[in-house]
């Protein structure tokens, strides 16, 4: 990732003013752990059955899908910009790779060419924005739309059924002890991983530095040396590869190809960076706060359904939510 700046040692001025302060993040990152921790206590009382082993995991297994969008999206919004196609990708990218599987190439190549097909989607998303010009919300707008009429087309708005091996990345688990302890489903040890890695990336590299330098400031960046649009690309990269990871994993649970699959996913994603502490102004965010973001929306839906409350409650009180995260960030850029 070297390349991606001409003049790596003029940019750590810059690294070092763009950089949210360590304190802020702290406290922010306590915050939100702490709503976390107080909405699983509530549930744990109102709602029977909700502190148990088997509805953890559930919630884990419930949650790692719009954990792992989040991350993706994070990094877009961190560089300044937004993704609104990933629930399409993720509908492609699954479709695609089942349809490729029943064409009989081996089920390890088949979830990879579902990988490249993300990877593609991302890729014409960065150089829409960084070549064309175009506003994030419409070059990725347009994907969406593109993506999710593609996965129609070649399905014929049909879910069809995959392989049995198929199945086994998104229904198998380790340490399955028995009905009080069904193991952990390989997705969740997937999200772990990848939340792990990427931290590590947006947190520990140049490339994480570059980003946060091109949402803060993308002139100050690009007279500093950084190559602002190869930044662009690679966040949007990130969020293409993560959506088609996402759709391989939902179709390897469902064992099907499912074109109309991860509709709004979008916006449960965008809405965990944002309540994970994402700035939409650009320049401030953490992997790990978007991780606290999405297990917020995670412990919202599986508590107040086993709370009683219906579909359309659910959407209103994480509506809400979002608005509150948003607001206070709104309050903070102004301040």
């Amino acid at each position: 990732m070297s390349e991606i700046s001409s003049q790596p040692m003029n940019t750590e001025s810059v690294e070092s003013k763009e950089t949210p302060p360590k304190t802020r993040k702290s406290l922010s990152g306590f915050v939100t752990l702490g709503a976390v921790i107080g909405l699983f206590i509530v549930f744990s009382i109102s709602a029977k059955n909700f502190f148990t082993m088997r509805s953890i995991l559930s919630l884990l297994l419930q949650t790692s899908a719009i954990t792992i969008m989040g991350i993706g999206v994070t990094f877009c919004i961190i560089t300044g910009g937004i993704d609104l196609s990933i629930g399409s990708v993720v509908a492609l990218s699954g479709t695609v790779a089942v349809m490729a599987a029943l064409a009989g190439v081996p089920i390890w190549l088949s979830m990879i060419i579902g990988l490249l097909v993300g990877l593609l989607c991302g890729l014409l998303n960065g150089l829409m924005i960084t070549r064309l010009r175009l506003p994030p919300f419409i070059a990725t707008l347009g994907m969406m739309m593109v993506a999710r009429g593609v996965a129609l087309t070649i399905t014929n708005a049909n879910a069809w059924p995959a392989p049995e091996e198929f199945g086994y990345l998104g229904n198998n688990t380790i340490f399955d002890m028995g009905p009080k302890f069904p193991g952990i489903s390989y997705p969740v040890l997937i999200m772990i991983g990848v939340s792990l890695v990427f931290a590590f990336v947006l947190g520990k590299t140049r490339i994480g530095r570059y980003t946060y330098a091109v949402g803060s400031n993308e002139e100050a960046a690009r007279l500093s040396g950084i190559k602002v649009n190869q930044v662009k690309i690679f966040a949007y990269l990130v969020s293409g590869f993560l959506a088609a990871l996402v759709g391989i994993i939902l179709a390897s649970r469902m064992v099907t190809s499912q074109p109309n699959s991860a509709s709004g996913y979008e916006m449960n994603a965008i809405a965990s960076s944002v309540i994970g502490g994402v700035s939409l102004m650009g320049g401030i965010g953490t992997v790990s706060g978007t991780v606290i973001g999405s297990f917020i929306i995670g412990i919202l839906n599986v508590g107040l359904t086993m709370s009683g409350a219906n579909y359309f409650m659910q959407q209103i009180v994480i509506g809400l939510v979002v608005i509150g995260a948003v607001t206070v960030d709104q309050l903070k850029g102004r301040k």
